[in-house]
């Protein structure tokens, strides 16, 4: 299961866990106009743990789940 919302500066989307025990902590990515963020809870530190991505580095991370093992570099279109 997964939430939308539109906040003034970012578009926020939540990753919930429904799956089989165990469950991870809901994932939360945040898309700015600059970056975009994912953070997730850590029970074992107890605090959240956050990495933050460019726009091409999500675009390539998108493109990636579907391709097999290799090394790519996307080439934007020309539109």
């Amino acid at each position: 299961m997964f939430t939308i919302e539109h906040e003034f500066d970012s578009t926020v989307i939540t990753l919930v866990d429904e799956d089989s025990t165990p469950l991870n902590e809901d994932v939360t990515i945040n898309s700015f106009a600059e970056c975009v963020t994912v953070e997730q809870f850590d029970p074992r530190t107890d605090s959240v743990q956050k990495i933050t991505l460019s726009h091409n580095q999500v675009r390539d991370l998108a493109a990636a789940l579907d391709l097999p093992e290799g090394v790519y570099r996307l080439v934007p279109d020309d539109d």
